[in-house]
This record gives C-alpha cells, structure tokens and sequence, in this order.
C-alpha cells in the first residue's frame, strides 16, 4: 500500500513541477515587459528627482510635502476624487439597476451607448465639456452660464466617464441575484424596503465598493479632463506631476509626487482586489437572463424614463454637442473645419496636416494591441493556473499598476531610460506603442482572466496525460474556447491604446502625433480654426471608438462583460 501511494504521488508531483515550470515561463516575458517599460522609467525618475549627484535626500519629500501649494494640489485631488466617486455612484446606481432588472427595447445599444465614455481618451471627454459648458458653449450660448472656470465641469466630467463602471460591475452582479431571496423575505411579512435592505444590499455591498474604489483610482489620476478643465485654477496630483516634469523641470518635486502617488494607488489596489475576491467566493449567481422582465407599474416606468433622461443629459448631450461643434462655422454649418485638417497652418502648430494623427493612432494603436494581447495573453494563462502563491498574486498587482500610476512619469522616464544602446529607442515609432500596451494590457488580462478561469482543468490534464506540450494543450484546449474573449480583449486594448494620452504627450514625434496630442495642441491655441479643428478631430476620434465599441458589444459574453 505505501509503495501504491508513493506511485500515486510521483506522477501529482511531477505534474505540479510541471506546472510550476509552466507558470514560471507564461510569466517570464510579462515580468520582463513590465521589468523594462513600467519599472525601469519609473525607478529611474525617482532616482534622479532624489538622488541627484549620488546621495539619497530623502529630506526633499519632507520639504515638498510641507509646501502649501503642493498641500493644496493633495487636498484637492483627494476631495475631487470622493466627490466625483460618490456623485457617479448617486446618478448610476439607479441605471445599474434598471440595466440589471428591466428589459426594455434598444438595451443592448443603450448598454454600449452608456459604455463608450470609458474607452474615450480623457482629453476628448474634456473637449466635450468645453464645448457644453465652456467658452461659447451651449450653456454660454442659452444662459449664460460657464462651467469650466468651476470644479462642477470636473465632476461632471468624471461623472460622464465612469458611469459604465458602476453600471457594468453593479449592475453585473445585481443580475445574476436570484430574485426569489428577495420575494422569499416579502412572503414572510417583510416590506419591500426591507427585504432589499436586509437581503439584496448585503449581496450588493462588495460589488459597490468595488466600482467606487475604481472610480476613485480613475479620478484619483486624473489627468486630461483636469488639464482641459481645471486651467490654472485647479490641478491633481498627475496634472501637477506633468506641471513640474514638463513645464518646471523640477524632478525632485516630481519624483515626491510620483512616490505618493504610487503608494495611495497601490493601497486602493489592495482594497480593490480584496472586495473582488469577496465578491468572486460569497455568492451564488443565476443566469442574468432568467432575472430581467419589463417594467411593471407607473414607478418603476418612471425610474427607467429617469434613467433615460440622466443618460440624455450627461452622455448624449456634451458627445452631441461636440459633434455640433465640429461643423459650426462663423457663416452657418459646413465642413470647413474638416476640410482644414488636411492643410498646415501658418502658426506652425503641426510639422504635418492634422489629419495624418488619424493614421498615426491607428498604427500605434493596432501594434500596441498586437503587444497588449501577447503580454496579457501571456500574464492571463499563467494567472490560470491553480494553487497561486503570493508570487502570483504580487504578479496580478503588477499588471494592474499601470491603471495608476502617473502614465506623465512613464512617458518622461522613457526618455531618460531608453536613450542609449542596447535600448535606444527615442527615435523609434515603437516608442508609443509600448507605452500605450502598458495601458491595455490590464484590459486584456481581466478580459480573458474569468473565462479562462472556466476551462475545466481536466481538460488540459487529459491533453498533457495523452502527450500534448503545454503549447498544444492551450492551442487545442483553451484558444477554441477563448476565442471569443481574445477578441473582446484585443478590442478594449485597442479602444484605450487610441486614447492614451498621459505618456503619448510626451514620446510622440512632432512629426507623428497621436489624435488625442493633436486635440490637446489644438486646444492649446486660441482662435476659432484651432477650436473648431479640434472639435472635428475630436468627433472622428469619437467616432473610430465608437465603432470599436459596437463591434464589442456584439463579440461580448456574459463571462467576458462584468470586470469592466
């Protein structure tokens, strides 16, 4: 009998070396991507903002933390961040719901209609407030009334933006919640009011927490909305940290502000990631298809006319606004501004046509994809594989740093890093590639992690006892099954590598901006061609992401829809 089990025992042993070697080399290039192209700048920015001629100051974080501009630029950040966290969760919350619980014509469009700010780039979302509630804009025009020198425009920015979190990951899980548990608490005597309190908000909490603390890490870095919109009179902690970096060259006071930065989104990611963990093991789901009906009484038809109308106002309305904008010429309605994209102006504004940003990002856009799905692809199987350590669990905190730290301090780092050989790429176009795939490899990792996750892991023992190499076993086992998430995943990388913007700004040669630094230089000039070019590069910018989106939406699964 000890010899049957010590017989028993070897080939288990063997299959978790196995195993063990298989994560380690799924990890390998991931580890050594991000090693090279996220560490590496960042590491290299601290050290020269803090050790300058060779010796640490750690002195100058005392000093920076001390001074009362840089307080203020904390003090907002964070007080901005929670208001624009709870206003987002006050006006989705109710849409999450009616997502969730209601089936009503046109959903499925609406659903990617309310999804399409997230995979918009910061900068254009700022355009289309400017153009709602700045200068000239539709408020200026009707009352009066200007936004944009206030911190409302901000909020209602990051409003606009993280809507389709909260909608995509409460509204997700309220789904898939039997709602027979609820029915079950009103049978035995308790209110509607208290069943949903005491038997769906408990189920609910985790999810909740789970988007807020999303939206706090998206406006806790807010970038591009705070650079259109907050001007001089506003700035966080990664429109300060380009302030100091680009403007002041002041590399200690960046590098201080980069630490911070670093260490609050590396806590929030820890909090993050525990809720998830809460919300993946606590619950049992159902379908979400057996749990939506149409709305029955005159309430709950006034909470979706509701739900609609906020919809109207804060999404429909700046995007329709924008593209009025882009075709409001001083003698009427034309396409004037458009026309201009393929010309030069005289202020010298572009080296080439604005128009040829159009072909610059989407070259960019499908090698950063290309890069994006091959180092997530990678970084997902590895994440797949059972009994995970902390090693792998550091591994997935890994991944998800980009989505936080400062992408002003990975763009300024490659410049500082990746001068001279064996990686002298300034002068290379795969610059900005690279560092758009720093951003979409996240997507592509919690894309295809849940549906991985699915596989049957017998599966691929079956494929490994029968002589299959891992390669085989994951080409003829996991690809036909996952072949549906990959191209979601590739999707969303490509949607975010478009819209990038924080580190592009930086490494885009003149000669070859991106649509988002072209919109940004645009706006940065004053007169009526430069507003109105940037509004029409802004509507194609929209509109390529739209697209993208929509196609999204018809690839999308029930597994491969709820981690974003």
């Amino acid at each position: 009998m000890v010899v049957a089990r010590s017989e028993v025992a070897r080939p288990a042993a063997g299959r978790d070396v196995r195993g063990s070697v298989t994560r380690l080399g799924l990890m390998a290039l991931p580890v050594a991507f991000f090693g090279v192209f996220f560490a590496w700048p960042v590491v290299s920015i601290v050290d020269r903002g803090l050790r300058p001629d060779g010796a640490w100051r750690f002195g100058r974080i005392g000093e920076t933390l001390s001074r009362p501009d840089i307080l203020d630029v904390l003090g907002f950040t964070v007080w901005q961040a929670l208001a624009s966290t709870g206003l987002t969760l006050l006006v989705a919350l109710p849409g999450a719901y009616v997502f969730a619980r209601f089936d009503f014509p046109g959903k499925s469009v609406l659903r990617a209609v309310v999804t399409v700010p997230f995979v918009l780039p910061t900068v254009l979302v700022g355009t289309a407030f400017l153009a709602l509630v700045g200068r000239g804009g539709l408020t200026d025009e009707l009352w009066g009334l200007r936004l944009d020198t206030s911190v409302w425009a901000i909020l209602l920015a990051h409003v606009f933006f993280n809507y389709a979190v909260v909608v995509r990951t409460v509204g997700g899980l309220w789904s898939q919640l039997d709602p027979r548990q609820e029915e079950a608490a009103r049978v035995l005597g308790a209110s509607r009011w208290t069943a949903w309190r005491t038997v769906t908000l408990p189920a609910l909490v985790p999810a909740v927490a789970a988007a807020a603390l999303m939206v706090f890490l998206f406006t806790f870095t807010s970038f591009g909305v705070v650079q259109i919109l907050g001007g001089n009179a506003y700035s966080t902690l990664e429109a300060e940290i380009y302030r100091q970096t680009a403007r002041l060259l002041d590399l200690p006071t960046a590098a201080v502000l980069t630490l911070v930065q670093f260490a609050a989104v590396g806590a929030i990611l820890g909090v993050h990631a525990w809720t998830v963990r809460r919300r993946e093991t606590a619950l049992r789901l159902v379908p979400p298809e057996t749990t939506a009906r149409r709305p029955r009484g005159a309430g709950q038809w006034a909470l979706l006319a509701g739900v609609l109308a906020s919809v109207a106002l804060l999404i429909l309305l700046p995007l329709g606004v924008l593209v009025e904008r882009s075709f409001a010429e001083p003698g009427g309605y034309g396409l004037g501004y458009y026309r201009a994209l393929g010309t030069l102006d005289e202020a010298g504004t572009f080296l080439v046509p604005p128009l040829e940003a159009i072909g610059n990002s989407l070259r960019y856009a499908v090698a950063a994809t290309a890069i994006a799905v091959v180092i997530g692809g990678l970084a997902a199987a590895a994440l797949t594989r059972r009994r995970a350590g902390r090693l792998v669990r550091g591994f997935d905190a890994l991944l998800m740093l980009p989505l936080g730290v400062s992408a002003v301090t990975v763009g300024f780092g490659f410049l500082i890093t990746l001068d001279e050989p064996p990686l002298d790429l300034r002068a290379s176009w795969i610059l900005v590639p690279l560092a758009q795939a720093l951003v979409g490899v996240p997507f592509v990792v919690r894309t295809m992690l849940p549906v991985l996750r699915a596989v049957d892991e017998r599966l691929r023992e079956a494929a490994a006892v029968l002589g299959a190499s891992p390669w085989r076993a994951w080409r003829e086992v996991d690809l036909p099954m996952v072949r549906r998430a990959l191209l979601v995943a590739a999707g969303f990388a490509f949607a975010v590598s478009l819209g990038e913007f924080g580190a592009t700004v930086f490494i885009a040669r003149p000669e070859s901006p991106t649509l988002p630094v072209a919109v940004a230089r645009l706006l940065g000039r004053p007169g009526a061609l430069n507003y109105g070019q940037a509004m029409a590069l802004s509507t194609i910018l929209m509109v390529v992401c739209a697209v993208s989106l929509l196609l999204l939406e018809r690839l999308r699964t029930d597994r491969t829809s709820g981690e974003f």
